[in-house]
């Protein structure tokens, strides 16, 4: 649901950009507007997203000019906007809020605009300017909770603790943003899946977030998670060591009138529902899946 997408030059159209331009697959058919180069943050030991970027903030006058490009292609047709890149929330109410109301003039139709956020940058705002984004249409924040054990986020340089995660979401939704956030199946390892689980579970029922997803670590090469497991000091658990880790996830998750997926392709089997109305019906297709070892063959995951 918010795991990250890499989008084609083609579909930015006018708008200038540097770099890759990642997005979640729910907002595909967001006009992107980048914002942000990189990530602020930039530390995280599983993400490359932004490794070859160096963070910085765009000048407001180039954003602005590339929304009024936008609008002369596509106008009226635009109905939600995404903010990139990685915490773009880092800018200040007065610069989001310039952006926002410019959007609002250009894109007369628009419904939503949705932007990724940390604990950090979503602590670092009132309550007040953040009331004031979401009555500006800022309708959606994507986090990255990762996991719920804050030795797991220290061992990857997460930059946040699970008990600020919680907190920041919590705010972001008081103020009516809602939160997609996103729980990554394997990133204890086979020596802490049982803690990434129960300690995920745990914030995610202290969270409520409107939308949730599980995705499945991928270590990708040159990031610092590959080089621990190359030196053994990290180990992948097996395609039915992921489902395990998710069916106690799911059996310790409380939360109410969430919207779950894991039908990422990172995942080995694709799942979707709402919580808690679906647990039962989707901890069962986990355990059919294990009895039949009916799991998503590997050359067809991916990120």
């Amino acid at each position: 649901m918010n795991q990250p997408q890499a989008t084609s030059h083609q579909q930015l159209a006018t708008i200038r950009y540097i770099g890759n331009i990642f997005r979640p697959p729910s907002e595909a058919d967001s006009l992107l507007l980048q914002v942000t180069i990189g990530c602020s943050h930039n530390q995280c030991d599983f993400c490359a997203m932004y490794r070859d970027k160096q963070f910085r903030v765009r000048k407001l006058a180039d954003i602005i000019q590339d929304i009024e490009l936008a609008a002369e292609d596509y106008g009226s047709d635009v109905r939600r906007v995404f903010l990139c890149d990685g915490d773009a929330f880092v800018l200040s109410t007065a610069v989001l809020t310039a952006i926002l109301d410019r959007l609002h003039e250009c894109f007369p139709e628009l419904q939503r605009v949705g932007i990724y956020a940390n604990a950090r940058d979503i602590l670092a705002k009132s309550n007040e300017e953040l009331a004031l984004l979401h009555s500006k249409r800022l309708d959606i924040l994507y986090l990255g909770l990762e996991s719920g054990s804050d030795r797991i986020l220290k061992d990857n340089h997460k930059g946040a603790t699970a008990e600020q995660m919680v907190r920041a979401v919590n705010k972001a939704q008081a103020a009516g943003i809602k939160a997609s956030v996103i729980y990554l199946l394997g990133l204890g390892g086979t020596e802490l899946w049982q803690e990434n689980a129960l300690a995920s579970a745990k914030a995610v029922s202290q969270m409520n977030p409107a939308y949730l997803s599980a995705l499945t670590v991928t270590v990708v090469p040159g990031t610092p998670l590959h080089k621990r497991m190359a030196a053994g000091k990290f180990t992948l658990p097996d395609p039915a060591g992921f489902l395990k880790e998710l069916r106690l996830f799911l059996e310790n998750a409380n939360v109410k009138a969430t919207v779950f997926r894991s039908n990422h392709a990172s995942n080995y089997l694709a799942l979707a529902g709402r919580l808690p109305r679906d647990k039962a019906r989707l901890i069962q297709e986990i355990d059919d899946a294990l009895e039949q070892g009916t799991f998503r063959p590997e050359w067809s995951r991916g990120l």
